[in-house]
């Protein structure tokens, strides 16, 4: 059995409460209507907050004149980036994202605010502020991005050229010495990432067999339901309160109080229910304008964001331009393996391309490899996380050469990934040694499914792809409190976007040994615990669930002293089993076991209150790997794809609620078919996003996707005292490519660009059809 590696004790294999499918405890709130999500507070002489935005990708504001917005009757306040003075030790980027400065960076970019009355004042202020533009030359493409004469969004990022022209990177072909010196000069190259090991160029002669492709994807919006909300509190003695829709409060607390000169202790932070976050509420857009507005007004002020102002001034994932190579031996082995990797992260540094680099070739045991990344910066929205930010477009381009690789050798696409599979012992392309991890298991358990021996028909492929994700861990802290009739409250800083707080319950009711139902979890303000991290990563169930194993064991010790005291024996002679205290043996005496409500009947007589707590900067995050395999039918009268099948398997260590395990593995292939099939955004010649909404910017619907299988392979993870790994990134990752080599199958011609959507797979049959003609 593995071990807990902090504590050096077994990891459990036997459970009574984890691992059961009880039903969630936020459920009836949500069906009924009573959760309460951004946009549902208001507080007494509330205003309404609104923001006035560039209708220009890229623009030098030359003047703001809010005068006549300020005399209109109702408006009680009108800020620009004058009242969001940088403050010592702030992230300029983020205060310029918030409210532009001098220029204007993208579509959608905020430029002034008001605080009015109603919504029908706010929005005829917005439209008596008046600014002068000057327009200015934009690039919203990656490639174009990178080039040495491309418009430049910030003149302090610069970049030598003189190292890409060593490497005959694209987007320095045909330049020579004369015209770029060695050197750093402006451009919207911001980051260059490498990682890797051994010698590709001798890999690579050893290869009997090379595959090399070019590949791009568009960026695609997370599709969360609810946008983004927030309900500010100024007040005039310098306390403020924040109601907010977020994945993580303690960093709204924290980046608010930065931009605007806040003791961190003056604002309180609460998040509201979430209505879908995946990655897209983990950064601040509109909460640091409403704290301004708020201030300046001096009454509370509630910013809702409409459905076009996410899709344009909010972060996407980013869009992607891709090559790699990869060369194997006739038995399958695989020789070397490289990429370069383009990635924009709209309009300031901070793509997830290193995140890309280091997923990259995650999967595979490889001697020699090597990957290059670039984060670029466009004229587009400021990139937010996506689930398993980069991976899936880096998993795109390497499994793609991987299916074409086994189709080239004549092999099963799972015996190739078997035979190359990293594997405890691996070491990964991007560094670490890899423990315990269940990528093989996956691929075995894959291949004995039923799906994989479904006999395909006219026009139909299948795909196959694997992927990873670290997991993150990182800073918790988490409280448990014995009520006075013996229920458990518990207290976590993590907002639940998945269904954490019954794998909280789940994981107490396990160590106590008492019913699911009998622990309720909340979510916590910032003023009630320690410092939490931000919801990502899936670091909440290993976390905040270590966190709570731990905290509930601090309060099993304490209420084994109660029981002590009350017995009049020694704190050791004390254990707690199924749910109460007993005599650890016969000598210890006889006394009848006291449960939680003997013990909280006589919490007062015996020392107060009793608690449990636990904090901890968390590691031991155990990585995760998956497979999956799809099967489609191509229509090559319209090019319309349909899904007929989709099998997820991956390793969840040890699967706490199995039934939201599940929905995470479902919810992400669903996610991963709408971004390989559909969704993309698109740009038009000014530099606009010409479908900010989802009448066109489609994402699946239930009529779009087939039931989808699942399998949970539990390898469990030495780092967690029950075993556990984060689930809900890595199920995210294979969908793109599995499904591409799926269509790619069935159509008999490789697709490289993403979405594939009907007119791109019409176009490619259509050319198959002229070369095989010729």
């Amino acid at each position: 059995m593995p071990l807990d590696s902090e504590n050096k004790t077994i990891v459990p294999t036997e459970f009574k409460t984890v691992g059961t499918r009880p039903v969630r405890p936020d459920g009836m709130d949500k069906v009924t209507g009573r959760a309460r999500f951004g946009a549902d507070m208001s507080a007494p002489g509330m205003l309404v907050g609104a923001i006035l935005r560039s209708p220009h990708a890229h623009a030098r504001i030359r003047k703001i004149d809010t005068s006549k917005a300020e005399a209109l009757a109702g408006v009680k306040a009108v800020i620009t980036s004058k009242d969001l003075k940088a403050q010592p030790g702030c992230d300029m980027d983020i205060l310029v994202n918030v409210m532009a400065r001098g220029k204007a960076l993208y579509d959608g970019h905020a430029v002034a605010a008001v605080a009015a009355v109603d919504m029908s004042v706010a929005r005829k202020a917005l439209k008596l502020i008046e600014i002068d533009y000057k327009v200015l030359p934009h690039v919203t493409d990656v490639d174009e991005a990178m080039k040495p004469d491309a418009p430049v969004l910030h003149k302090h990022i610069e970049h030598d050229y003189h190292q890409d022209m060593l490497e005959t990177a694209d987007h320095v072909k045909g330049k020579n010495e004369k015209t770029l010196p060695p050197g750093k000069r402006p451009s919207n190259i911001a980051g260059r990432y490498q990682f890797g090991h051994g010698d590709p160029k001798k890999g690579f002669r050893e290869a009997d067999v090379i595959v090399e492709h070019e590949f791009k994807t568009e960026a695609t919006h997370q599709g969360y339901i609810e946008p983004h909300a927030c309900l500010a509190n100024v007040s005039s003695d310098g306390w403020a309160e924040l109601w907010v829709c977020t994945q993580g409060h303690f960093m709204v607390r924290d980046t608010c109080a930065s931009l605007l000169g806040l003791d961190v202790s003056r604002l309180r932070v609460t998040a509201s229910e979430i209505g879908g976050g995946f990655g897209g509420k983990t950064t601040v857009f509109i909460e640091p304008v409403a704290l301004a507005l708020s201030r300046k007004a001096g009454r509370p002020v509630k910013v809702v964001m409409s459905r076009d102002e996410v899709f344009r001034a909010t972060g996407p994932t980013s869009s992607a331009s891709m090559k790699v190579r990869i060369g194997a031996k006739r038995d399958g082995t695989f020789t070397a393996a490289e990429a370069i990797l383009k990635y924009q992260g709209g309009a300031f540094p901070g793509s997830p391309v290193e995140m890309g680099a280091m997923t990259a070739f995650a999967c595979y045991d490889l001697k020699d490899v090597k990957i290059v990344g670039y984060d670029v910066v466009t004229n587009r929205p400021k990139q937010a996380a996506y689930r398993a930010p980069g991976a899936p477009m880096s998993a795109f381009a390497v499994e793609g050469c991987v299916g074409e690789l086994a189709e080239k050798l004549g092999m099963d696409a799972i015996d190739i990934r078997l035979k190359n599979a990293a594997k405890e012992g691996t070491v990964s392309s991007y560094g670490p040694t890899f423990g315990p991890v269940g990528l093989v298991e996956t691929l075995e358990a894959a291949k004995k499914h039923k799906n994989y021996k479904v006999k395909l028909g006219k026009n139909q492929g299948r795909g196959v792809a694997s992927g990873f994700w670290f997991n993150f861990a990182g800073q918790t802290c988490t409280t448990i409190n014995l009520n006075i009739d013996g229920t458990l409250g518990l207290a976590v800083g993590t907002p639940d976007i998945g269904g954490s707080r019954a794998s909280m319950c789940l994981m107490a009711a396990e160590e106590l040994g008492i019913p699911y139902d009998q622990v309720r979890t909340i979510i916590a303000d910032t003023s009630s615990l320690g410092y939490n991290d931000v919801t990502d990563g899936s670091r909440v169930t290993f976390a905040s669930g270590l966190a709570t194993i731990y905290a509930t064991r601090d309060l099993k010790a304490k209420l084994c002293a109660r029981a002590a005291t009350i017995w009049g024996i020694p704190e050791e002679a004390v254990d707690w089993e199924n749910g109460a205290a007993r005599p650890a043996g016969a000598n210890a005496g006889n006394f009848d076991p006291l449960t939680l409500a003997d013990l909280a009947e006589q919490a007062a007589a015996t020392g107060g209150p009793v608690a449990g707590h636990y904090e901890v900067n968390a590691d031991g995050a155990g990585p995760s790997f998956a497979t999956h395999v799809v099967d489609v039918e191509v229509d090559p009268e319209t090019g319309a794809t349909e899904v007929l099948r989709y099998l997820v398997v991956q390793d969840a260590g040890k699967a706490v609620h199995p039934s939201y395990v599940e929905g995470q593995f479902q919810g992400g292939a669903v996610q991963g078919i709408g971004w390989v099939l559909n969704e993309e955004y698109i740009y038009g010649e000014d530099g606009r996003l010409q479908n900010p909404g989802f009448l066109d910017y489609r994402i699946p619907v239930c009529s779009d996707v087939p039931m989808i299988d699942t399998v949970i392979v539990e390898v469990p993870n030495p780092g967690h005292p029950y075993g556990v790994r984060g689930v809900g990134e890595t199920s995210i990752v294979p969908p793109l490519a599995a499904v591409a080599n799926a269509v790619s199958a069935a159509m008999g011609v490789r697709a490289t660009t993403l979405p594939m959507s009907p007119p791109k797979i019409l176009a490619a049959l259509n050319n198959k059809m002229r070369q095989a003609a010729d």
